[in-house]
This record gives C-alpha cells, sequence and structure tokens, in this order.
C-alpha cells in the first residue's frame, strides 16, 4: 500500500468529512473509495469509446434516429411533485 499527501481545499475537505462521517467511515477509506469510482468511470467511458468506434456507425445511427416519429411525447416524462 502506498501513502500520499493530498492537499485539498478547505471546501472540499469540509465536504468530504462530512459525507464520510454520514457514511460511518474514515476519511481514507472516503477518498479511496471516490478514487476508485473516479477510475472505474474514466475506464468505462474509455470502453465504451472503444466500442463505439470499433462497432459504431454513424449511417446506421442516422438510420435509427429518421425512424423515430416526430411528435410531441403523449405523456410526460417526468412527474410534476
Amino acid at each position: 500500500m502506498s501513502t500520499i499527501t493530498v492537499r485539498l481545499p478547505e471546501s472540499v475537505h469540509g465536504q468530504a468529512k462530512f459525507l464520510a462521517v454520514a457514511d460511518e467511515i474514515s476519511m481514507n477509506n472516503f477518498i479511496v473509495s471516490a478514487v476508485s469510482e473516479k477510475i472505474a468511470a474514466r475506464r468505462t467511458a474509455a470502453w465504451l469509446k472503444q466500442q463505439a468506434l470499433r462497432h459504431g456507425s454513424s449511417r446506421k445511427l442516422l438510420k435509427i434516429l429518421k425512424s423515430v416519429p416526430d411528435i410531441p411525447p403523449s405523456m410526460p416524462d417526468t412527474k410534476a411533485d
């Protein structure tokens, strides 16, 4: 395991500490989790981009989009509370 020193702006530190306390975990665990989530998101985005470049087709996408009727939705996508 590695040890690093990280300088955080006070506002970020305060919010991270608040969330760590709320989750009943240490700041170390919170930061490990946050960094892990960021890594997973970046790797997923890179994989999706790779798949799109490998298998995607602008021609097929345009064909699909042209098949969608140009009419307003029959019901709202969200409910008003």
